[in-house]
């Protein structure tokens, strides 16, 4: 059994298990009402299907944290709906589903690390880095001189995102995007 914490010492992106599922703990509140005993309520995403779920517990309850291990993985490949990472220190190759990256997949290229979240021995979520430097591979050609304006266009990169990007953009470009929002963030020079 794991360790147990108390309502009051739980904080953002801690993963806990209750009946025998992983959560992480997306927000929480501590509520003292007027009359009555305090409690919190806690937004967790269930790490096995990605719903994210609000409970209430009383400020004397605890929480027992979850088994889960991260290892840094490198992406390999991947073939039909399977992604395939190498562990750094055993050279093993670990098989993810699509299901677990789901849209995240288009931030992925072959050789990036990733932290791959280990719960019970399978593969159970992958945190990205913050940003990733990708390559357009398909844009429209922006207008010449109007390169002070606020005007976008969608751009593929070369994992088949698309993102929308600064109509100074081009084919060949190296750009840097947000893997939480998807947004371009700025032109990287090579």
């Amino acid at each position: 059994m794991g360790e147990q914490i108390g309502i009051n010492e739980i904080y953002r992106g801690a993963r806990v298990e209750m009946d025998g599922t992983p959560y992480q703990i997306v927000d929480y509140e501590h509520v003292k009402p007027g009359k009555g005993q305090a409690f919190a309520r806690i937004k967790m995403k269930n790490l096995l299907n990605g719903r994210v779920e609000q409970y209430t517990f009383k400020s004397a309850d605890t929480l027992t944290l979850a088994d889960c291990v991260e290892k840094e993985v490198e992406y390999s490949y991947s073939y039909g709906d399977v992604f395939v990472f190498m562990d750094y220190n055993t050279y093993e190759q670990i098989e993810v589903e699509k299901d677990v990256i789901g849209d995240r997949a288009g931030f992925l290229k072959e050789g990036d690390h990733v932290g791959a979240v280990i719960y019970q021995g399978r593969v159970i979520d992958i945190n990205l880095p913050k940003y990733v430097v990708l390559r357009v591979t398909k844009t429209e050609v922006g207008l010449k001189g109007d390169r002070v304006s606020k005007a976008t266009k969608p751009a593929e990169v070369e994992t088949g995102l698309t993102v929308s990007v600064p109509i100074f953009i081009n084919e060949g470009d190296l750009i840097k995007i947000d893997t939480s929002t998807g947004k371009y963030i700025e032109r990287v020079k090579e």
